[in-house]
């Protein structure tokens, strides 16, 4: 061991003299950064253990574990696991679970399944995964609609709101490809002339305020036109497609100018049909959510 002062560590190496810091005892590196001397630790000894305990963990898990990519593969380790293999086992151990709930809507009795709060409770999740993952984009999170999309939580329905109505329409759609579709379209009046287009669309656009003059020639022009398919009045409820225009359920807008472009132009909204996409059961399950959106006490259970 050197006893000479210049060969000791953080010594100067002409004078020999050692720059210590006050305040912790360590020497210095000798620089100064604008009055912010650099200190000489020694590297952490629990910095320097951790970095031996990762290198040793790499090394067993490249031995043990999927580790070393060979082209299109890799090696399974000497454990032999397969992430892949584990993922879809997985996946079949939570389907199983879920048929054994999922049966009693194969073939269901809506008004028993709605009755059984346990069942219920349990396939609600699932229920409201299928709604936000099908429906929700055009219905909305909730159920409230949009421009060209009915509302799903009010009591207005098109062509029936209970839950095996519902299920049919999921089943076939609207103005879709399936042969058995619901078939609904608004025409084109642009034959009418524009003053009657005009007077229909001021009583239309007052059907939904109760202002609308029941005796004036705007109602007979109503009459003639109309209510075969949104009934006497406007009331709807013929649950043939075609909405009533007394309520503020609207699909399309009932102002003026809105029921104006729709008389011009004609409406002619679209489903799809679901029943290529989910099983039986899942639609059944879907409907029973969509029939109970409306219901306030139970937030898609009816």
């Amino acid at each position: 061991m050197t006893t000479d002062p210049k060969a000791l560590p953080g010594a100067d190496p002409h004078t020999g003299n050692r720059d210590i810091d006050p305040v912790t005892g360590y020497d210095t590196t000798g620089h100064d950064w604008g009055g912010i001397r650099e200190l000489n630790t020694p590297f952490p000894k629990v910095a320097l253990i951790a970095l031996v305990i990762t290198v040793v963990y790499s090394i067993i898990a490249w031995i043990l574990l999927p580790a070393w990519p060979l082209g299109r593969d890799y090696t399974r380790g000497l454990l032999g696991l397969d992430q892949n293999e584990m993922a879809m086992e997985s996946l079949g151990r939570v389907e199983t679970r879920r048929e054994t709930w999922l049966a009693a809507f194969d073939d269901p009795d809506f008004d028993a399944i709605a009755a059984d709060e346990a069942l219920m409770a349990r396939a609600r999740p699932a229920a409201e995964r299928l709604y936000q993952d099908n429906c929700a984009a055009c219905h909305g999170t909730e159920g409230m609609g949009g421009p060209g999309f009915p509302v799903l939580s009010d009591d207005y329905w098109l062509w029936g709101g209970d839950p095996e109505t519902i299920a049919t329409t999921l089943q076939v759609g609207i103005n879709a490809t399936h042969p058995d579709t619901r078939w609904a379209q608004m025409p084109a009046f642009d034959w009418m002339e524009r003053s009657d287009r005009h007077a229909l669309a001021g009583y239309v656009s007052d059907l939904s305020g109760g202002r609308a003059d029941h005796d004036g020639p705007a109602a007979v022009l109503f009459e003639e036109n109309c209510v075969a398919c949104h009934g006497e009045r406007g009331r709807g409820g013929l649950m043939n497609g075609a909405p009533a225009l007394t309520d503020d359920a609207v699909i399309y807008g009932q102002d003026e100018a809105s029921v104006m472009d729709t008389l011009r132009n004609g409406r002619q909204g679209l489903m799809p049909y679901w029943s290529d996409r989910l099983s039986d059961a899942e639609i059944n399950l879907l409907a029973v959510y969509v029939a109970g959106l409306g219901d306030d006490t139970t937030g898609g259970t009816p």
